[in-house]
């Protein structure tokens, strides 16, 4: 019996963050001038007519929100572009090829791409404390979902970097559907803002409780129970994981 290749996976993870680092400047900034424009805008705007949220203040309310658009929208960019150009090249049947396992590739490629979106989630924490005061009542469940979302969504950026033909549907999904559902699931409000059957609807957004798990983990309050946000996450990183063990089993669009 073989032991795990630590070799193969430091390789492509290593490979995967010396991309980003070729980039360091515009992956720390960008991150640094949208959080900051968001609180320039919302917290100006919406701030001076919602003064507080529960017994919250709304510029703290916004900072779950806004490190949970940038950890869904950055997991999915860096994890998809990572597989999509060794497809793009041809060079992914190099990788096929070499003495590596499917589950050794996927975690070289997963965890870089979701260690980057850790970074920058907490590069918009640190950025947030110049703007408003932060308050963080379970810093451990914090750092949890933190992790949990970022591999979960890594995994979803995988499959979508493996099914993209293109580059344009490389960006369609997190486009066309992740951004609009983050900023419909109550990113920069509360649900029980909204009047039925509205709140009712938004149930059905499993954004709300992704945004609403990890802004229990803040205030220890959210939209809905923290039990249904650790269940959806969990359940929709058994489906990645899942989907991934048939495209490797199956080849889909890998080895064709």
């Amino acid at each position: 019996m073989t032991g795990v290749n630590l070799h193969g996976i430091w390789a492509i993870y290593r490979f995967e963050m010396a991309r980003t680092l070729r980039t360091l400047w515009q992956s720390i900034a960008t991150p640094v001038i949208t959080t900051s424009l968001y609180f320039i805008v919302f917290g100006g705007a919406i701030g001076s007519r919602i003064e507080s949220i529960g017994d919250v203040n709304y510029g703290s309310f916004l900072v779950p929100g806004l490190i949970m658009l940038s950890l869904l929208t950055q997991s999915i960019a860096n994890a998809s572009i990572g597989i999509y150009f060794p497809k793009f090249t041809g060079t992914v049947f190099e990788l096929l090829s070499a003495p590596i396992s499917a589950v050794e590739m996927v975690i070289g490629f997963v965890g870089a791409a979701a260690t980057k979106s850790i970074v920058i989630g907490l590069i918009i924490l640190a950025t947030s404390a110049f703007f408003v005061p932060l308050r963080i009542d379970h810093p451990l469940a914090m750092l949890a979902f933190l992790v949990l979302t970022s591999i979960t969504f890594s995994m979803f950026g995988f499959i979508i970097g493996i099914w993209a033909n293109g580059f344009e549907q490389l960006n369609i999904v997190p486009a066309l559907l992740v951004t609009p559902l983050t900023f419909l699931g109550g990113a920069f409000y509360s649900i029980d803002m909204l009047p039925e059957p509205w709140r009712t609807v938004s149930l059905f957004n499993p954004v709300v409780y992704l945004v609403s798990g990890f802004r229990w983990s803040f205030f220890g309050a959210g939209d809905v129970d923290i039990w249904w946000s650790l269940g959806f996450t969990g359940a929709f990183l058994a489906l990645c994981l899942g989907l991934i063990i048939a495209i490797f089993k199956t080849g889909y669009r890998l080895k064709n």
